[in-house]
């Protein structure tokens, strides 16, 4: 059974990363959106046991990719919608924890970061307008 959401959690990814560093900012990005909009997250999972497991989206995360100017693209187009959206910029992968993390993004202004992901939560069709040229990782 299907399920058609009336939002999109969306993540782009720059094409160019290896797969240690697509992992970590694909983690890093769904984590600002679960902290954005909680009310994604479902209830908790159990299994047949009654083992507990923590609760996750209600919804997928797709996983897109593009070039740097695509990921600038969907950056552009999801602030100037008034978006609050999470980023990862290629300075993260030096850092060590989350206040270097703010401090390297502080340090930059906004059209001179060095994105290689940024994640989205919007209605469908603004989803798919603010990610237009990105394409299915993988």
């Amino acid at each position: 059974m299907s399920s058609r959401f009336d939002t999109k959690i969306v993540i782009v990814l720059r094409d160019d990363l290896a797969s240690w560093q697509r992992s970590n900012v694909v983690a890093f990005l769904a984590s600002g959106i679960a902290a954005t909009v909680p009310e994604l997250i479902g209830e908790p999972y159990a299994d047949a046991d009654g083992t507990a497991y923590a609760p996750m989206f209600r919804q997928p995360v797709v996983v897109l990719e593009g070039d740097a100017e695509t990921v600038r693209g969907a950056h552009r187009r999801a602030v100037d919608r008034g978006l609050r959206v999470p980023v990862f910029t290629a300075d993260l992968f030096a850092t060590g924890g989350d206040e270097e993390n703010r401090a390297a993004v502080a340090a930059v202004p906004r059209g001179e970061l060095d994105l290689v992901g940024v994640a989205v939560h919007a209605p469908r069709n603004a989803a798919d307008k603010i990610t237009k040229g990105a394409r299915m990782s993988g």
